[in-house]
Parts: structure tokens; C-alpha cells; sequence
């Protein structure tokens, strides 16, 4: 028999990881596509059209630099590596190409130090090609080795078909993949990740300032990279730190770099006052009892697998439910850690999220005679 049993609000709340949640959330953007996450849990706070692949223009580079932090850690280059501007990198990324760049001049030899510092500051199409040669031989093998190693983070709507973010048909990333390579960067690359909040960057004599908008705008912001091509139109990943917490930000779509800015500015500042993570349960609290069906007890404890905290719209708070579900009285022999329920947590607008809830003990199955006697006791 199949059984659901309602949970008090003041003992709950719910959410894990990276899980988008759906539906009207009483929470608007004009951005096509939006994420907002809290870094710490990983949580989806808000998401607008976050799994569809989208192009990513400049963005593109938040991946491209992770390639080269991984190169300096392995070893294979360093700081101090000296790569040579090829022709091709300062045709097609150079002041001629009409796109972002750093102003490399063709045949000379640039340290990966500053390489990495116009990509991310200057967004430089120029220095990512340098690199990407430099490391892979070419800028197609480069961005081979881009996808392949989204794939290992588990990206998967990510294909990089350069290391610049030019359009190319196929070269996309959803919103939300974007939001977690964000936080993978600035978990995994804490010595590197201060290049994003650096304000500006002179090369060749040119002074250029960082394109994101948030940085000066919005306090504890530091990170990470704009973007923008008449495909993508504008759009920004960014990322802001107050107190203990941290939230990310995706926006993709919009029409100007004043829209960016603006609702850049606004999503941040909804992302820490509007939103919140709310703990419900630590990992192995005790839920519910349930029945056991020819048990050596009459009944089992059923407990959370992990913590359980859910990341809402502060407005949707009052509107949870929870509750345990379970096929029951379940059949004893039970061992503890099985997977014997769920619990579910269900806000109005949104797709349900659900958590495991384990065995907390051992139940062992009744003998020959006394599933006898239970037998022809359930009978009278």
C-alpha cells in the first residue's frame, strides 16, 4: 500500500545540487535566458530557458581559461611560458577582425601570464588563439579538448567549436552549464580566479577595462566574463560574495550592454535579498517511522541520505509542503541504508523535488511461526 505522509513546515525544506526548478516563480527577467545560483549548495535559485543551448559568445572564455589553469598545473606550462603570435592569431583576432582583442603583435612572444590577463580582462581573441595553438597545436584541437573536458564536468550541453566564442553553427552552452562552470572556476582555481575582478589591463599601450558591469557596481562582485556577437546579442556571467555567501549569475539575450548592465545589477542584488537557501534536514535525521510488513520490529526509522536544504524565492516560503512517501508496511527483511522512500518537497509553480530516504537499522524477517501467527492474525 502505497502511503504519503505530511511533514510539518517548521521541521522541513528542500532542494539539492544543481537541480533547475520550473514554473512561475513570481520572479521576472527580460533576459531570454537567466539563471541565478547559490554557490555554496549549487541550488538553482531561478532559472528562465537555462537548459537550452544557446551561443555564448565571450563567455566562451571562462572555459577556454580553465584549459590553460589545468596546463599550469599539471605542469606542462607555466606563468612564465612564452607562446608566438601566429599570423592566424592576429588576422583573426587582431584589430583588423573587427572583434575584442588584445593587440598582440604578429611574431612576437607573449608570456601566458599575460595571455590569461587579455583573455579575461580584455576578453582578447587574439591571446585565446595564441594560446590555443601554443597548448594544442591548433585552435580546432584546442577546442576539442574544451568539449571533451565539459563533457568530463558533466556539461553537457556544452560544444566548443573555437576557444574565442565566434559564432559558429553548434558552438553553444546552456545558461545553466554556464552557471556551473562558473562555480567550478572559482572552487577549483582559487590562485587564478582574482584575474576576474582586475579592473583593467594596458598590452602594447592600449589600456582596456574590464567589459563586466557588475565589478564597481555592485559590492563583493568579482567575477567573471561578458559576452556579446549579433548572435548571442549581450551577455554576462557574474558572480558576487557577501558574508559567507555567494551567488552566480547568468544572463543571456539582451539587446544592449546598458540592458546588461542594468539587469545584471538587478538580478544580483534579487539573487542575495530576494532569494534564500533554507536548511530543512541534516543527513541522517530521523523523518518518519514506517511499517514493517513480517519484521522482527514493528516498525523502521526512516532517514535523510544527505542534508536537505531548498533554495526559494523568499515569497513562495509559506507555500511549502513536505511529506514522506513509501510503499508500505514494507517487507522486512530491510537492510540498513536501503532506499525505502522519498521525500517530497512541493512549492506551487515548481516541479516537486525529491530525496532519498534510507533504512536506519536493520530488520530482520520473522520466522517460519511467527509469520504464521501473523498470518492468521491479520485473518481475524
Amino acid at each position: 500500500m502505497y502511503i504519503a505522509r505530511r511533514l510539518s513546515l517548521f521541521s522541513a525544506a528542500a532542494f539539492l545540487a544543481v537541480i533547475p526548478v520550473a514554473g512561475a516563480q513570481n520572479f521576472e527577467t527580460a533576459a531570454p535566458h537567466a539563471v541565478i545560483m547559490d554557490a555554496k549548495s549549487g541550488q538553482i535559485l531561478f532559472e528562465k530557458d537555462a537548459d537550452r543551448p544557446m551561443a555564448p559568445a565571450s563567455m566562451t572564455k571562462i572555459m577556454t581559461a580553465s584549459l590553460v589553469f589545468d596546463r599550469i598545473r599539471d605542469g606542462s606550462v607555466t606563468p612564465d611560458t612564452m607562446f608566438k603570435v601566429s599570423e592566424e592569431a592576429w588576422r583573426r583576432g587582431g584589430v583588423k577582425s573587427g572583434s575584442s582583442t588584445m593587440f598582440l603583435d604578429v611574431g612576437s612572444e607573449v608570456s601566458v601570464r599575460d595571455l590569461l590577463k587579455g583573455v579575461i580582462i580584455q576578453s582578447g581573441n587574439d591571446a585565446c588563439i595564441v594560446l590555443a595553438e601554443g597548448i594544442a597545436g591548433s585552435e580546432t584541437a584546442f577546442a576539442q579538448m574544451m568539449t571533451e573536458r565539459a563533457r568530463e564536468l558533466g556539461l553537457e550541453s556544452a560544444t566548443f567549436l573555437n576557444a574565442t566564442g565566434w559564432p559558429a553553427d553548434g558552438h553553444e552552452i546552456s545558461a545553466q552549464d554556464l552557471a556551473v562552470l562558473a562555480r567550478y572556476t572559482i572552487e577549483n582555481y582559487p590562485e587564478f580566479y582574482s584575474l576576474y575582478s582586475e579592473k583593467s589591463f594596458t598590452w602594447n599601450g592600449i589600456k582596456q577595462s574590464n567589459r563586466n558591469p557588475l565589478l564597481g557596481k555592485f559590492t563583493g562582485a568579482d567575477g567573471l566574463k561578458t559576452g556579446h556577437t549579433e548572435v548571442s546579442k549581450y551577455g554576462l556571467v557574474g558572480s558576487a560574495k557577501r558574508g559567507d555567501d555567494r551567488r552566480i549569475v547568468v544572463v543571456n539575450g539582451l539587446e544592449s550592454n546598458a540592458d546588461r548592465s542594468s539587469e545584471s545589477v538587478r538580478l544580483m542584488r534579487a539573487a542575495f535579498d530576494s532569494f534564500k537557501v533554507y536548511d530543512l534536514y541534516a543527513a541522517g535525521a530521523e523523518i518518519v517511522k514506517a511499517p514493517v510488513f513480517m519484521g522482527k520490529a514493528d516498525d523502521i526509522s526512516l532517514v535523510t541520505e544527505a542534508d536537505v536544504s531548498v533554495g526559494l524565492y523568499r515569497p513562495l516560503r509559506r507555500k511549502m509542503k513536505v511529506r514522506a512517501e513509501y510503499d508500505g508496511p514494507i517487507a522486512a527483511p530491510i537492510a540498513k541504508g536501503d532506499q525505502v522512500g522519498q521525500l517530497v518537497v512541493s512549492v506551487d509553480g515548481r516541479n516537486d523535488e525529491r530525496f532519498a530516504l534510507l533504512a536506519a537499522e536493520d530488520v530482520g524477517r520473522k520466522g517460519a511461526i511467527g509469520r504464521a501467527m501473523a498470518s492468521l492474525k491479520s485473518k481475524f
